[in-house]
């Protein structure tokens, strides 16, 4: 399987879908799509340590890379999180650099950072059968900040040039809730503030990230130079599909 270090690394744009459905069962039924990554869910969605590890596992035989997204920052919650095998992290809700660097130290070992030593329990060094693996650690990770605020946009340059962040992804629906536009991910305010992060990351050099499920908004962010693009999720197709087919046959 190719890492996502090195896709991102590469010139590709990199097509992606929610996994939220906490279930094993549809993570590997996503996996096997043909898509370049996943992004495995639990700040809104019902996961946690106990189902994210079986999402992991069933996707690892694919070769598709997994991102995994914390509720928050908590630097425990993230230590947890890269012990069972977590390679792929996006952070919610960064509003500062000094923020994205406590994010990075958090991923890191002493003496680059704050992570907690416990390989000989996890799952990520296979219980140290990984020779090396606390040395190695943080060249096998990626991650990757959400900005989904005006403070963040505000400060989003700096965020960005921040060493360790890989990618910087823009959050379009709490985007509109911070410009007082609720449910309004579309709205020409926050399209515009969206595709000026977009040019803001990518003149940083890191890559630049949004959330887009309508195709036409979809291809036109990537034309703009984002590279990591969310095009829809597992409940969303399950939910609209039912819809559909309820209607069907209701009429």
């Amino acid at each position: 399987m190719t890492e996502l270090r090195e896709r991102l690394a590469g010139p590709g744009r990199l097509i992606g879908m929610w996994v939220v459905s906490g279930s094993a069962y549809v993570a590997e039924i996503c996996a096997g799509a043909g898509l370049d990554w996943l992004l495995v869910d639990c700040e809104h969605a019902p996961n946690d340590l106990a189902t994210v590890l079986p999402q992991l596992q069933a996707a690892a035989a694919y070769p598709t890379p997994v991102v995994v997204r914390p509720p928050s920052d908590d630097r425990v919650g993230i230590k947890q999180l890269l012990d069972i095998g977590v390679r792929n992290l996006m952070v919610p809700m960064v509003e500062s650099a000094e923020q994205a660097r406590a994010i990075v130290a958090a991923t890191r070992y002493p003496p680059e950072g704050v992570r907690g030593v416990g390989s000989a329990f996890a799952r990520a060094s296979r219980w140290n059968r990984t020779e090396g693996y606390l040395h190695t650690a943080a060249g096998q990770l990626t991650l990757t900040v959400q900005v989904e605020s005006r403070a963040g946009l505000d400060a989003l340059a700096e965020i960005a040039a921040v060493d360790g962040v890989d990618a910087v992804f823009l959050g379009p629906a709490d985007l509109a809730a911070s410009f007082g536009h609720l449910g309004q991910a579309d709205h020409p305010d926050v399209l515009a503030a969206v595709e000026a992060g977009i040019g803001t990351v990518v003149a940083s050099g890191k890559v630049a990230g949004v959330n887009a499920f309508a195709e036409p908004l979809a291809r036109r962010y990537l034309d703009l130079g984002a590279r990591l693009v969310l095009v829809g999720a597992d409940v969303t197709l399950l939910a609209r599909g039912s819809d559909e087919l309820a209607a069907r046959y209701r009429s």
